[in-house]
């Protein structure tokens, strides 16, 4: 009878002592691998020895070129991977485990920077490596870089950019951490499968070298990878370039206009105007830069100057041809003259030429000839000036069309 209560109230704490959970194999490795782990110290046992850090870089897409403050935010899978020689254990004394996840906190890591690294992008944070039982660290993480880079957008909208992501280690010299290339340099160069390819900006390629930089009498190890990339410019060509052609072609026909007439003045305002609107939307859309102008908008620019420079010509032969009652008449009498004796094959210089000089017969019964004369003098001149205006205009359209062909060229044989 005792025997059997004893074996009723001893049967649930033999239950309890079964059901009392162990200390995980997982969780006995981390204990074990950490229990006396500096993570102040480089994971060597010959301090002589450097620590070899593989690299890998796989770009995933450009986010923004900013051309005012030559910077450039690329998003990058970044993974670093290391031997750590106080990280090991045999499997077979931890229930087969290869793999472990460690906090990055806990073990060492290599001081690894980017020296064109300007801002914090919006990287998330990754708190873990995974670290095998040879003591291989796997340190794989998305970042975010804001970089500085030498942007050259002279040729915008075609042009291409080479910045340049260069990988070293802050404090260690090459005895102390050296860097090499997890995968090979042409794997890496053309590697594009995860790119996002839909953006405004092409991935040409990535090549990468390996360099030292000697200072203070110690060498340091550089990875350099050059991010090559272009534009696409087709949205700028429909929206940009070939209505301000249209608006070119449009302003050299107005020439044809002769330079004293009213209505040539009124078009070359209305030019004037959609020169000014056409701006306003250039520079919307054209990258800032505070080095060099884009090509674009400097042939722009020099547009609008012979067009109101044109524009300022025509208003002086009109004041000239109109500074008074009498000449207004004068030009009357002339305009008859020419109805019955010129000729409709006359261009609007000689048609200006024969008006004054018709102007100069009839002031002869006047006595005004001296003024006539002078004014006739500076028509001439006028006119002369238009027409060099004129080649000059065109000769531009000409460069700038021919220019935009051959960047276009240039940019699709890359």
């Amino acid at each position: 009878m005792i025997d059997l209560l004893l074996d009723f109230h001893s049967a649930p704490l033999a239950e309890q002592v079964a059901d009392k959970p162990k200390r995980s194999a997982l969780n006995q490795l981390t204990r074990t691998l950490l229990r006396k782990y500096d993570c102040g110290v480089r994971p060597v046992q010959n301090w002589t020895r450097p620590t070899l850090i593989h690299i890998d870089l796989i770009l995933q897409s450009v986010l923004d070129v900013d051309g005012k403050t030559q910077q450039v935010t690329t998003s990058i899978w970044y993974r670093q991977i290391w031997t750590d020689e106080f990280l090991v254990w045999d499997p077979e004394e931890f229930d087969g485990i290869t793999e472990i996840s460690l906090s990055s906190d806990a073990i060492w890591v290599p001081d690894l920077i980017i020296s064109e690294f300007v801002d914090v992008g919006e990287s998330p944070a990754i708190p873990y490596v995974y670290v095998n039982s040879s003591g291989m660290v796997k340190n794989n993480k998305p970042i975010q870089v804001v970089s500085a880079c030498d942007l050259e957008l002279y040729a915008f909208p075609f042009d291409k950019q080479n910045c340049t992501l260069t990988f070293r280690s802050w404090l260690h010299s090459v005895n102390e951490v050296n860097l090499t290339l997890w995968r090979s340099a042409e794997e890496i160069a053309n590697d594009q499968k995860s790119f996002m390819d839909d953006g405004e900006w092409e991935l040409l390629s990535v090549p990468s070298r390996y360099w030292h930089l000697r200072l203070d009498d110690r060498d340091y190890a550089h990875i350099q990878f050059n991010v090559l990339i272009r534009r696409r410019p087709l949205l700028y060509v429909v929206s940009l370039l070939i209505p301000s052609i249209f608006l070119m072609v449009v302003d050299v026909i107005s020439f044809y206009l002769p330079p004293n007439s009213g209505t040539r003045i009124t078009f070359k305002t209305s030019i004037l105007l959609g020169y000014t609107v056409f701006r306003v939307n250039l520079m919307n859309e054209m990258p800032a830069t505070a080095i060099r102008t884009p090509l674009i908008g400097v042939f722009f620019a020099v547009c609008m100057a012979l067009l109101v420079l044109n524009l300022s010509i025509s208003i002086f032969v009109v004041k000239l041809l109109h500074h008074n009652e009498k000449e207004v008449k004068e030009m009357s009498v002339s305009a008859c003259l020419l109805d019955k004796y010129g000729s409709s094959s006359q261009t609007f210089l000689e048609s200006n030429f024969t008006s004054v000089k018709t102007l100069v017969d009839v002031d002869q019964c006047g006595g005004e000839r001296e003024d006539v004369l002078r004014t006739y003098y500076w028509v001439a001149l006028c006119c002369k000036v238009d027409i060099l205006l004129f080649r000059v205009y065109l000769f531009i359209l000409v460069v700038y069309t021919s220019t935009l062909l051959l960047l276009w060229a240039s940019w699709s044989s890359a």
